[in-house]
């Protein structure tokens, strides 16, 4: 009885390996190929993260991120951004913190545009189709985190591309690869499903 218990879980656990492996493979071979910024796309959009940490220091994977919006439209790359982020609570809001922070270093109010529903990574892809009515557009983010949002943005008909910004140390960068792994079993279901974001909203017009 015993050996039939653990021969069935190292079955399982075998199982969510394979799962979780196939998705990671799956996604990194979506993305390849579309790191570059053509000419024609002048609308980036920056995906949210907290600014701060549980210990109330500064989040490295949103400074880095701010920092690369920055640059794509102080070099003329970029001529909107979009920032997309989580407003599920009145005294938590990613969109409003990125935009006070890219007008400090000098980046128009007018040409950024704030998405207040972007719950999650595939939410705020998919708005930018349904609200922000953008099918071109580049991803602003760190590279492990583009490569899942280009999958769900490809998948659902988006011409997605990426300008990944810095990625952290290897000590910031371990400590978020299983939650990543996870995440993108997560994306493969989202777009096998044909999930839809959690709110659409009226149209907004970038111009």
């Amino acid at each position: 009885m015993g050996k039939k218990i653990a021969f069935f879980g190292f079955s399982i656990s075998f199982s969510i390996l394979i799962v979780i492996m196939f998705c990671d493979k799956l996604i990194e071979n979506t993305s390849r190929g579309y790191f570059y910024l053509p000419k024609t796309c002048k609308v980036g959009l920056v995906l949210g993260a907290s600014k701060y940490t549980t210990n109330n220091s500064i989040n490295i994977f949103y400074k880095y991120r701010i920092e690369k919006a920055i640059e794509l439209f102080k070099s003329g790359k970029i001529d909107f951004l979009i920032v997309s982020g989580d407003n599920s609570r009145k005294e938590y809001n990613e969109p409003a913190q990125m935009k006070r922070d890219l007008i400090k270093a000098g980046v128009p109010k007018n040409i950024i545009h704030c998405d207040y529903a972007g719950f999650s990574t595939y939410d705020s892809i998919l708005r930018m189709k349904t609200v922000f009515q953008q099918t071109k557009f580049a991803i602003i983010s760190q590279k492990f985190h583009i490569e899942r949002a280009i999958y769900i943005a490809r998948r659902n008909g988006i011409k997605a591309y990426g300008c990944p910004s810095k990625d952290p140390n290897d000590n910031y960068y371990l400590t978020n690869k299983f939650r990543e792994y996870l995440a993108r079993v997560k994306a493969v279901l989202e777009v096998v499903l044909d999930k839809r974001p959690m709110f659409i909203g009226d149209k907004i017009l970038i111009n």
